[in-house]
């Protein structure tokens, strides 16, 4: 049984990993964050220390290690910022870190993780749930087979509240952006199929909403990420949900709203087995969305070859 902790605990994602540390059969020995509304936790390690203070989390573990008690593993489901810091935290503590998406924002820090892991001999994973996402498996090994490039549209709608515009998401320096805080997952599952990036084009940046087109090796991809309710299509609305994610390719469509977020389990039981996605799984995502953050937008009509961006 592996010894756990946490940051981030009052965070959305946080129950997924708790189900996750749960379902592998592990233990929780304490967790962190700046909020105190966490009951979430009594449904899973009751018996866990909480902190709302790093440095008190921190000088708590560190006591656990010299009494030959450590953690093996640090849970990260913080802010996006907080992720670099949070991963030397755990090389502090003499653990592995699992961080949650996007792992950090910039290839600087991908390259200082790298180091890190070398000197301290812990590792950096990360959770790519739609790599073991089934329907998005099947779909890589029939693209394997391809020996042309694929026309290759990608969507992803999620509508969100008037509470995200006041929060920490809405800021480039602390989430990202669009491209790092929604759509890491899917330039990913992109360049995971189809190889890296190659040429990359913003065709529009809003607050609620990001197009473009990219190159890559085995592919052309126009991509459309919204936080916009209204350009979800009416008959998923229809059905209560507020999120459509949708790839298709050379006209046909794969839609994998459903199934997406149950997957936590899986890539915790791979990373465990010592098959988890690490820094280099992770590189190539992290370099398209702080490619796309600080690039120049290139023509806004150009994004409205897009079929799911209304006017």
């Amino acid at each position: 049984m592996k010894k756990f902790a946490l940051t981030g605990l009052a965070g959305y994602i946080a129950p997924r990993h708790l189900r996750a540390i749960r379902d592998t059969g592990n233990t929780l020995a304490a967790a962190l964050d700046v909020s105190d509304s966490v009951g979430i936790i009594d449904s899973f390690f009751p018996d866990a220390e909480f902190f709302t203070e790093p440095e008190a989390f921190e000088a708590f573990l560190e006591a656990e290690r010299y009494r030959g008690e450590g953690i093996d593993y640090l849970s990260i489901c913080t802010p996006n910022y907080l992720h670099a810091p949070h991963i030397r935290m755990a090389f502090r503590l003499g653990a592995d870190a699992i961080c949650e998406k996007p792992l950090v924002l910039t290839t600087a820090e991908i390259d200082a993780l790298r180091e890190m892991e070398e000197r301290t001999g812990k590792r950096v994973w990360t959770i790519l749930q739609l790599r073991v996402h089934p329907a998005l498996l099947a779909l890589r090994e029939r693209m394997a087979s391809r020996e042309d490039e694929a026309d290759v549209l990608l969507t992803y709608i999620t509508g969100r509240g008037k509470w995200y515009h006041r929060s920490w998401k809405v800021r480039e320096d602390l989430s990202g952006g669009l491209a790092a805080n929604i759509g890491v997952h899917f330039f990913d599952m992109l360049s995971w199929f189809f190889g890296p990036a190659q040429h990359m084009e913003v065709h529009l940046r809003e607050q609620t909403r990001m197009a473009g087109f990219m190159q890559l090796e085995r592919a052309r991809v126009r991509w459309f990420l919204s936080i916009n309710l209204d350009d979800v299509p009416e008959k998923v609305r229809a059905q209560g949900q507020r999120t459509y994610r949708s790839i298709t390719i050379e006209g046909e469509e794969v839609e994998f709203s459903g199934g997406f977020t149950d997957l936590h389990t899986t890539v915790y039981q791979r990373t465990l087995n010592g098959q988890g996605f690490g820094l280099d799984d992770a590189a190539e995502a992290i370099r398209i969305t702080e490619y796309l953050r600080r690039a120049e937008v290139v023509s806004a009509e150009l994004a409205r070859r897009h079929p799911f961006l209304k006017e």
